[in-house]
């Protein structure tokens, strides 16, 4: 896909308005239907390495896409604690959706509650990216929220080391997406990364926010 125009000023405005106007809270059939078509995710830049992989995505997830409202807009992003699963990995609040969640966007609310302790009433969700399958096996529906900018956090320091804010326009900017590649499994396997100062968001979060430059942000 060939790289949209950056976007510019008056963000916040802008960006909320984009994501009203383009995403919805409908849920995808491919979040529990393994037969229907699900096309975003690891999978993207290598299809053929997924097939060779032999990789089945079954387990539904959900993550939360929090953009902060402020004057230049922010995302609020977490650093990993180092487990075994996902070592010192920059990621959105989330995890897999329990039975007695009403919707992917309650347990994304829920998760981001748990691990970040991010108020309920202080986050708006807004709409839905695309589903995005993992090579790990998760099959992620990730929502977009509004949250309110005088949040104060509680991290759960078993999940989470620290969390912090991105600039928005940072992120969408595609000349800061950079396509890297390392060896998985004997296999060569490209993701996007987009590193930011001394912070280095990669795989799967940086697919996903790749994601959501496309979504809001294409002509």
């Amino acid at each position: 896909m060939t790289d949209m125009a950056r976007p510019s000023g008056a963000m916040s405005e802008d960006f909320f308005h984009r994501a009203r106007a383009r995403l919805t809270l409908d849920v995808p059939a491919a979040l529990n239907d393994l037969a229907a078509q699900a096309q975003r995710g690891d999978l993207d830049l290598d299809p053929a390495v997924w097939e060779r992989a032999g990789v089945k995505a079954t387990r539904p997830a959900a993550v939360l896409v929090p953009v902060v409202d402020r004057s230049e807009p922010t995302v609020l992003l977490t650093l990993r604690t180092e487990l075994p699963s996902h070592p010192g990995q920059i990621a959105f609040p989330g995890g897999k959706i329990d039975p007695h969640d009403c919707t992917p966007a309650d347990a994304a609310l829920r998760e981001a509650a748990e691990e970040i302790g991010l108020a309920r009433p202080l986050i708006e969700p807004i709409g839905y990216l695309d589903l995005y399958l993992t090579f790990s096996g998760y099959r992620i529906l990730p929502t977009v929220a509004r949250v309110g900018p005088d949040y104060k956090l509680v991290l759960s320091t078993a999940e989470v080391a620290e969390a912090f804010e991105v600039p928005l326009a940072f992120l969408m900017d595609a000349q800061n997406h950079a396509l890297h590649s390392r060896d998985w499994k004997g296999m060569t396997r490209r993701y996007y990364a987009i590193p930011f100062g001394e912070r280095y968001i990669w795989g799967v979060t940086a697919g996903i926010l790749r994601n959501l430059y496309e979504r809001i942000y294409a002509d």
